[in-house]
């Protein structure tokens, strides 16, 4: 099944779909099944994705002396904040130059987003296109904060949700969902919501394992990356 297949029958609910109520949220079987999935591929995994992590903090030290790590809270399952781990891919005052670049976002705040954004670093816009960057975030989904597959962690509070984008934070975050694969950062809050909320839905082992591979298969192509 293409990507476009997975994604297409699931890119725009109606208000209608939207307002069901949503009977199947909880799923014990399925939530255990996905730990012992995410374990499963992290701990294969681990021995491959840290020579990498070094070798990318490494470049990112050569190019800007300081912390290669960037720790940031986001939101996660009900709500709760936790520290998500990234590479650090921008500048060490990043943040503090964040509000002189406020009048360039392109996207609907909270979300934020400048073209050619000054603040991030040469090797930092390569392991963006890589989505290399993401990869400390494999301790977080063993540490149980967050899954491989689910709605993407947000930096901002769930106080800032409308009361509809709620239902989005009854499963763990993921490092990639249905959005990395329908467009990734070209895709605005609103629409991430709805998708969000249709793969809650669906969610199951085999969608699951369809979005990893089509995530692959976009980072790959280097499509919608940052």
């Amino acid at each position: 099944m293409s990507n476009a297949q997975i994604a297409r029958p699931l890119l725009a609910p109606t208000p209608v779909e939207l307002s069901r109520p949503a009977f199947t949220l909880h799923r014990p079987y399925y939530d255990v099944a996905k730990r012992a999935l995410d374990l499963t591929i992290c701990l294969l995994l681990l021995p491959i994705v840290l020579p990498v992590i070094l070798l990318c903090a490494a470049a990112i030290w050569i190019e800007d002396p300081g912390k290669v790590f960037f720790f940031q809270n986001r939101t996660g399952r009900y709500g709760r904040r936790f520290r998500m781990f990234k590479l650090r891919t921008m500048v060490k005052n990043a943040e503090e130059l964040k509000q002189s670049l406020m009048h360039l976002n392109q996207l609907t705040w909270p979300d934020f987003k400048v073209a050619n954004d000054p603040r991030i670093l040469k090797v930092g816009r390569f392991l963006r296109k890589t989505s290399l960057d993401e990869l400390p975030q494999i301790f977080n989904v063993i540490k149980g904060d967050m899954s491989l597959v689910g709605p993407r962690p947000t930096s901002f509070a769930a106080s800032t949700y409308s009361l509809w984008h709620t239902e989005r934070l009854e499963v763990l975050p993921g490092i990639t969902g249905l959005w990395q694969i329908s467009g990734r950062s070209d895709v605005d809050f609103d629409d991430r919501l709805r998708l969000d909320i249709a793969y809650i839905r669906k969610r199951s082992l085999w969608f699951d394992v369809q979005l990893l591979f089509g995530t692959l298969t976009a980072v790959l192509a280097r499509r919608g990356a940052c």
